[in-house]
């Protein structure tokens, strides 16, 4: 087990009704003008934007809106929240919605609290954040995990960059999770969610590391706990256990538990940025779904007793110790039939990528072939190509 370090700072406060905390919990942190950070349409529909400033109205606590966060946030929405938050006196931000504009969230509450940088030179990793402003989040859909990760997520529409980095920086102050909040998902949106809850721990599964019994043992009950609740939760959409173990999962899989003694890089989340930053229409769950089986046939044979742990515990496929690739590839067909059962993607033709633009995809993922992918087997540019031809 590699030495490592947890800290889960953000306060969760999870169930029924919990959103109506919310202007009693930001009054705590002596706000005097709050930021409120959505999406679309449906926080207003919903009622839920009304009931947020009804809260923060009761509490005595001045506030402004930005909505239009869009499914893969850009840049352009941040730097206007960063001088809207500049211009009105804005010291906390609240994000009310979906992944997408937490990261957003996120990215402006950076962007002003450290004027001396472009907020951008953070994604690129030129800079890193030596402040921040306070935040917090009210969950509506489970997915991105943005709600207890350090990490955040802006695209540059003007370069179709999609880039992460991770930061303390970015951690919420508090996260309120009611799954009643996403009863009106629908089916498609939530199957993305289910694939992004379970890649964000697979993918830390197969990081390299060994000894991690118990690391191990929690990210397969996440696994195994989102795969179930995401049928249940698609085939009955009320259905409160089920959006509750899903909105749980969605937490646990990217706050760092499930990697704890392993050396963490989310490979297939690099692909998908690529594409997606080039396909902004593309939904981030949908993407990891169209490449994830391709890449697991790729580099398998890398490391296979690990690979069979995770078909036989995961999956629960019986291993044939005579012909283990065999039993590696069954879980991955297992795998890749629970994305087809759920309406996702398993190919990124269904999504509209181009195959002339592979290549493209490929020199964006190597960093015009100057950085190789971590894992047993590291991608170098070449390899990278070769998946997206496998996944196309």
């Amino acid at each position: 087990m590699e030495n490592f370090v947890y800290s889960t700072p953000t306060k969760v406060y999870f169930g029924k009704n919990e959103e109506l905390k919310v202007g009693k919990l930001i009054k705590k942190y002596d706000a005097k003008k709050v930021l409120i950070h959505y999406g679309g349409k449906s926080a207003k529909a919903s009622g839920l934007l009304d009931r947020v400033k009804k809260c923060l109205e009761e509490e005595g606590i001045a506030y402004v809106e930005l909505g239009g966060v869009v499914a893969n946030p850009v840049l352009t929405l941040v730097r206007e929240g960063i001088e809207l938050c500049r211009r009105e006196g804005v010291d906390f931000v609240l994000s009310v919605g979906v992944g997408s504009v937490l990261d957003s969230s996120k990215a402006i509450a950076n962007g002003v609290a450290n004027p001396e940088v472009d907020v951008w030179d953070f994604s690129l990793g030129k800079a890193s954040p030596k402040r921040t402003l306070r935040k917090g989040a009210i969950l509506t859909l489970a997915a991105a995990g943005s709600e207890m990760s350090n990490s955040c997520v802006i695209t540059n529409s003007e370069t179709c960059e999609k880039r992460g980095y991770g930061s303390e920086f970015n951690r919420m102050d508090f996260a309120i999770e009611n799954p009643e909040l996403t009863y009106s998902v629908n089916a498609y949106q939530t199957a993305c969610g289910a694939v992004d809850i379970t890649l964000h721990t697979i993918e830390r599964y197969f990081c390299a590391g060994s000894d991690t019994q118990l690391t191990d043992a929690i990210a397969e009950a996440v696994i195994k706990t989102v795969f179930k609740a995401g049928k249940e939760c698609i085939a009955n959409p009320n259905n409160y256990e089920a959006r509750a173990n899903m909105m749980w999962g969605s937490s646990l899989a990217h706050n760092g538990l499930t990697q704890c003694g392993r050396v963490t890089q989310l490979i297939v989340h690099q692909f998908e940025h690529e594409v997606s930053g080039l396909y902004p229409q593309v939904a981030h769950g949908a993407g990891l779904a169209a490449i994830w089986c391709s890449w697991a046939r790729y580099v398998y044979r890398a490391n296979i007793p690990r690979w069979l742990q995770y078909a036989s515990r995961v999956w629960n496929v019986d291993i044939d110790f005579e012909h283990p690739e065999k039993t590696i590839e069954k879980a991955i067909d297992l795998q890749e039939e629970y994305y087809a059962s759920i309406g996702m993607p398993t190919n990124l033709r269904t999504l509209g990528v181009r195959e002339e633009d592979l290549e493209r995809l490929a020199l964006g993922c190597s960093r015009n072939k100057t950085r190789k992918l971590l894992g047993d087997m590291p991608l170098a540019y070449e390899d990278i190509l070769a998946i997206f031809h496998k996944a196309f």
